[in-house]
């Protein structure tokens, strides 16, 4: 690894070993055992993410203090157009019921912590797309300008969608309203499919990779059902803690068309008939 010397002196340790983990399209990713211990680097460009590792480590600062157990952040920093974040390494073990309780426990802490507005103070990351968080009082405003609306023109924009999809998302922007509870605005880990949750050790539930805002806290109980790897203990546990509304289920692929908006921008049009599946639902 080229950048060997700049994290030994970031560290003020010397490096033993370093192994590729995975780290998906965005990042390159590494364990590194030093001196000090072992730890996960995260390597990529500031010039494609500008400010990427600044903010994921303001959202890991964010769960952090709402009192989940996050990676630690040791340090994160820029050398020319490389941009580094260093974190505490996480030893793993299987999941049992009694992870899966904990999980419950936290994902109901985090969703009690409120503010006066949905949205934060500043933008951030969803995978390696720009997120919008300018603050609004509805959710319902919030989630057409700021979630459905700019990846729609994205698509659009990229050959992704016809007009035909742009007329059917604006009938359903217009009855979006009468569709949902309302809610006060939770704190969200935003991005929590089951490869952004580790199986600490004595059954913790560790939270990595967040998309943190203030939002309806069905979009993370929605996202942990798109792709599934989620036992029903936890489910059932998180409505004894903190029960949902009535007809949380037939809302799930409405929050949904966020993240599979997200994938189809990212990934293609092999996400689409999952999107034209809801929106035609209301059209």
């Amino acid at each position: 690894m080229i950048f060997k010397k700049i994290l030994e002196e970031r560290l003020s340790a010397e490096i033993e070993s370093i192994a590729p983990l995975s780290g998906g399209d965005i990042n390159e990713v590494y364990k590194i055992n030093c001196t000090l211990g072992k730890f996960v680097i995260k390597h990529n460009s500031c010039q494609r993410f500008p400010k990427m590792f600044h903010k994921e480590a303001n959202g890991l600062h964010m769960l952090r203090k709402g009192g989940l157990k996050t990676p630690a952040v040791i340090d994160h920093f820029e050398y020319e157009d490389d941009q580094f974040l260093i974190l505490e390494f996480i030893k793993e073990e299987k999941a049992e019921n009694n992870f899966w309780i904990e999980f419950a426990n936290s994902l109901a802490k985090i969703h009690r912590k409120s503010n006066a507005l949905f949205g934060l103070d500043h933008n951030n990351y969803i995978g390696s797309l720009d997120q919008q968080n300018d603050p609004m009082s509805s959710w319902e405003e919030f989630f057409i300008s700021r979630r459905l609306k700019p990846l729609v023109k994205i698509a659009f924009d990229n050959g992704l969608m016809a007009r035909k999809h742009l007329a059917d998302f604006n009938h359903f922007y217009r009855v979006f309203s009468e569709l949902l509870p309302v809610e006060t605005p939770s704190l969200l880990h935003g991005d929590l499919w089951s490869g952004n949750l580790l199986c600490g050790l004595g059954q913790q539930a560790v939270f990595i990779d967040p998309a943190v805002y203030y939002g309806h806290r069905e979009v993370d109980i929605a996202m942990t059902k798109m792709f599934g790897g989620f036992d029903q203990v936890y489910l059932d546990h998180y409505q004894d803690c903190f029960p949902l509304e009535k007809g949380w289920e037939e809302r799930v692929s409405i929050h949904n068309l966020y993240p599979r908006l997200v994938h189809l921008v990212l990934f293609g049009r092999s996400y689409l008939s999952g999107i034209e599946n809801v929106i035609q639902r209301y059209t």
